[in-house]
């Protein structure tokens, strides 16, 4: 499949509008990520790794917020463990459409179910992996409470919960140098200073992040028994924590 540029913010729009997993999106999708997020090839591959370690046999792993299917492919691709399965939820009908695509390309054995629905109203239950990568950061902060418990009592003991957010920070000074090295990292990738800010814009009232600390409260009053912060890069990381 070949991988189109993604220059959806190259020119001047007339009107911002929030932004949208659309088709638009959909299409640009590959370049977009691995020219926005520093590490993303990196983290993408060691969860599939982790993944590996933890799935247990007879259970479920979900990639929550799966888009393109770039997790769900990485977890299958190393899983071991039998009778294992992996379901796939995004409520973007345009990524699991094109998702399924590119699963159905893929020859592994592990199954894999892909759902196009609201991960709120869906049922998390026997679950030894999960993941939400970049996902939680556009959910409502207010709901996010409810769905990392949610996905604590889905999950077996001995489970784990991998979750990738971009990050915001107490310090203005921490929260201007990784401000800035972001937007330097874009720049690099071929992102234009026009480019940068009308993504900016669009992603204002949908991206809300957190402080790491935060995220590591959240998972504590789960009832997560501990949490790692096991990788970042700039102002983009990712926990595990344990059941």
């Amino acid at each position: 499949m070949i991988k189109k540029a993604d220059n959806i913010f190259a020119s001047p729009l007339e009107q911002m509008v929030d932004f949208r997993f659309d088709e638009r999106v959909v299409d640009v999708f590959p370049d977009m990520i691995q020219r926005s997020v520093p590490g993303y090839g990196t983290l993408i591959s060691n969860i599939g790794i982790l993944a590996a370690r933890y799935a247990q046999e007879n259970s479920s792993c979900y990639d929550l917020g799966s888009s393109l299917g770039a997790i769900t492919l990485s977890m299958r691709q190393r899983i071991k463990a039998e009778d294992c399965q992996i379901i796939a939820v995004d409520n973007s009908p345009a990524m699991i459409e094109r998702a399924e695509k590119i699963i159905a390309a893929d020859n592994n054995r592990v199954a894999v179910e892909l759902r196009c629905e609201d991960i709120h109203q869906m049922l998390i239950e026997n679950a030894s992996v999960v993941v939400m990568n970049f996902t939680l950061q556009f959910i409502a902060p207010a709901l996010r409470d409810e769905l990392i418990d949610k996905i604590y009592q889905g999950l077996k003991p001995g489970g784990i919960f991998i979750l990738s957010e971009k990050l915001a920070f107490d310090s203005a000074e921490q929260q201007t140098f990784f401000t800035d090295a972001h937007h330097d990292f874009k720049r690099a990738n071929g992102y234009s200073d026009l480019e940068i800010s009308q993504k900016r814009s669009a992603l204002e009232n949908v991206l809300i992040p957190e402080t790491l600390s935060t995220h590591q409260q959240r998972l504590s009053n789960a009832g997560f028994s501990r949490s790692e912060c096991w990788f970042q890069c700039f102002n983009f990381a990712s926990l595990i924590a344990f059941k």
